[in-house]
C-alpha cells in the first residue's frame, strides 16, 4: 500500500510539472514584443529551467525507489540493463547533437570569408548549400545593433550530454562498483571510496584546467598544449592505478567531458549572456568575453575525438587490456586530437605536411605496441576438452550461461553463453583475445582464474580447439 502511494504521489507531481511546462510554453508564445517582454521571457526561461530540473529529479527519485524495491532480486539486473540501454541511447543522441554543433561552428569560424565584401560590423560571412537549399551566414565582430527577439542558445545539448553520461557512469560503474569499478589486483579500496575518488577527480580536473587557461601559457599555444597533455596523462596514469583498466578509461573520458560541459556552463554561456545584456542596455561590449568563450569552444572541439574514442574503447580490450593502459590512452588521445587539428587547419585553407602523418603514426604505434607477444611456452601435452570445460564452468559460466548465477549479471553479457561444447568452440577466438592475451576476462578476475589455467586454454586453442 505504501509503495503504491509513493508511486501515485511521484506520478502526480510529475504530471503537474509537465502541465506547468506546457503553460510556460503558451505564455512565452503569447508574450508581446518590447523590452519588458524580453525581461519576462528571461524570467520565464529561468522558471522553466527549474521545472525541467524538477522533472528530472522526480524521475530519478522514482527510479531510485524502484531500484531499492528490487535490490537483491532477479528484477535488479533487468532494471539495470534497461536503464543502461535507455540512458546510453540518450547519451549518444545528445552527444551527437553537441559534437555536431561543435564541429559545425568551429568549421564556420575557420571557413568564414573575412575579406571580400564584408561590412565593417561583420567578422565574416559564408555561403553554403545543404539539403537542397542555399544558406547565407554572417558573424558579427561583437553584436548587431538590435538583438533579435528570438535568439537560439546552444547549451542544452552540452548539459544533457553530461547529465546522461554522469547517470550512465552510475548505472554501469557505480551501482556495481565492486564488480566494475574496483579491481583488487590494481588497488584494494572500498566501493564508496572509489566512487568518491572518481567524482572528486572531475572537480580537481576542472580546477586544474581552468587555472591553466587563466595563466599566460594560454597565449603560447605549444606550451599550453604540452602542459595540458602532461596533466591529462597524469590523470590517465592516476586512474589506471586506482580503478580497473576499463573503468580508468571511462573516467578519463568522463573527466574530459566534464571539462567540456563546465566550459559551456561556467565560461561560454555566461560570456554570451553578458554580451547580450550589454547590447540590449546599449553599454560597451567587452571583446574579451567573446574571445575567451571562443578559446574554450575550440578546446572543446579538440576534446571531442579523445572522448569519442573512450566511449567506444570498452568494447575493445586490446586498448585497456594492455600492460600500461594509461600510455595507450595518452597516445590515442594525442593522435586523435592531432587528426582534429589537421582538419581544423584544412578548413582554414592552411595545409600542413606533418600534422596528419605524425598523428596517424602515433595511432599506428599504439596498435603496434599493443600487439600480443609470441608465447614461447611449450605445450608439453595434449589438452583435453574435459580440462578446458572444467575451467570454463568454474571461471566463466557464472556470467556466461543461459541462467547466470552471478550476483550482478542476470543475463549473459553480450549474449555470450558457454552452455555446450559448440558454444565454447565457436567463441575460441574471443576467448583467446579476452582470457589469454589481454587477460580482461573474467571481469576484474572475479572468479580467480590462474595463470596456469589461462595457459591451458591457450594450448588447447593452439592445438585446434578439439572437442573429444
Amino acid at each position: 500500500m505504501l509503495t503504491a502511494l509513493i508511486y501515485v504521489v511521484l506520478g502526480f507531481i510529475l504530471l503537474m510539472l509537465i502541465i506547468m511546462t506546457y503553460q510556460f510554453h503558451a505564455i512565452k508564445r503569447n508574450q508581446p514584443g518590447g523590452e519588458a517582454s524580453a525581461k519576462q521571457q528571461e524570467q520565464l526561461s529561468l522558471s522553466q529551467g527549474f521545472i525541467y530540473t524538477s522533472i528530472v529529479l522526480v524521475i530519478v527519485l522514482a527510479l531510485a525507489f524502484t531500484w531499492y524495491l528490487v535490490k537483491g532480486t532477479p528484477w535488479e539486473g533487468h532494471l539495470m540493463e534497461w536503464l543502461n540501454i535507455v540512458i546510453r541511447l540518450m547519451h549518444i543522441t545528445f552527444g551527437i547533437a553537441w559534437i555536431g554543433a561543435s564541429f559545425y561552428f568551429v568549421f564556420l569560424e575557420n571557413a568564414l570569408n573575412r575579406t571580400e565584401n564584408v561590412r565593417d560590423e561583420l567578422a565574416g560571412n559564408l555561403w553554403a548549400i545543404h539539403g537542397g537549399g542555399f544558406y547565407y551566414l554572417e558573424k558579427y565582430k561583437v553584436a548587431p545593433a538590435n538583438i533579435p527577439k528570438h535568439l537560439h542558445w546552444f547549451k542544452y545539448e552540452a548539459y544533457f550530454t553530461w547529465l546522461s553520461g554522469f547517470s550512465l557512469l552510475f548505472v554501469v560503474y557505480y551501482f556495481n562498483a565492486k564488480a566494475m569499478l574496483v579491481d583488487s589486483n590494481v588497488l584494494k579500496i572500498g566501493s564508496a571510496s572509489a566512487i568518491g575518488i572518481g567524482v572528486g577527480s572531475f572537480i580537481v580536473g576542472w580546477v586544474a584546467y581552468d587555472r591553466l587557461c587563466k595563466t599566460a601559457l594560454v597565449k603560447k599555444r605549444v606550451w599550453f598544449v604540452l602542459a595540458g597533455f602532461i596533466i591529462a596523462t597524469g590523470f590517465a596514469f592516476f586512474y589506471s592505478h586506482v580503478f580497473s583498466s576499463r573503468a580508468a578509461y571511462i573516467h578519463f573520458g568522463a573527466m574530459l567531458g566534464t571539462l567540456m560541459a563546465a566550459n559551456v556552463f561556467f565560461i561560454i554561456i555566461p560570456a554570451q549572456k553578458a554580451m547580450v545584456k550589454a547590447a540590449k542596455e546599449g553599454k560597451p561590449l567587452d571583446p574579451a568575453l567573446g574571445k575567451n568563450a571562443l578559446i574554450r569552444s575550440i578546446h572543446n572541439n579538440y576534446f571531442t575525438l579523445p572522448v569519442v574514442f573512450v566511449m567506444i574503447s570498452n568494447h575493445f580490450p586490446t586498448t585497456f587490456g594492455y600492460q600500461y593502459p594509461w600510455a595507450i590512452l595518452a597516445a590515442i588521445s594525442l593522435g586523435t586530437a592531432g587528426v582534429k587539428h589537421y582538419l581544423n587547419l584544412r578548413e582554414k585553407g592552411q595545409y600542413n605536411i606533418w600534422v596528419l602523418p605524425v598523428s596517424v603514426l602515433i595511432l599506428l604505434a599504439a596498435s603496434f605496441i599493443t600487439a600480443p607477444q609470441k608465447n614461447n611456452a611449450a605445450c608439453n601435452k595434449t589438452i583435453s576438452f574435459t580440462e578446458i570445460n572444467q575451467i570454463i564452468t568454474t571461471r566463466c559460466t557464472s556470467c556466461h550461461s543461459s541462467k547466470p548465477t552471478d550476483d550482478v549479471y542476470t543475463a549473459p553479457p553480450n549474449g555470450v553463453v558457454y552452455d555446450t561444447p559448440q558454444d565454447i568452440v565457436k567463441m575460441k577466438d574471443k576467448i583467446m583475445q579476452r582470457v589469454v592475451i589481454t587477460k580482461t576476462m573474467p571481469q576484474n578476475n572475479k572468479t580467480g582464474i590462474t595463470p596456469e589455467e589461462r595457459d591451458l586454454i591457450r594450448c588447447w586453442i593452439d592445438q585446434g580447439a578439439v572437442v573429444k
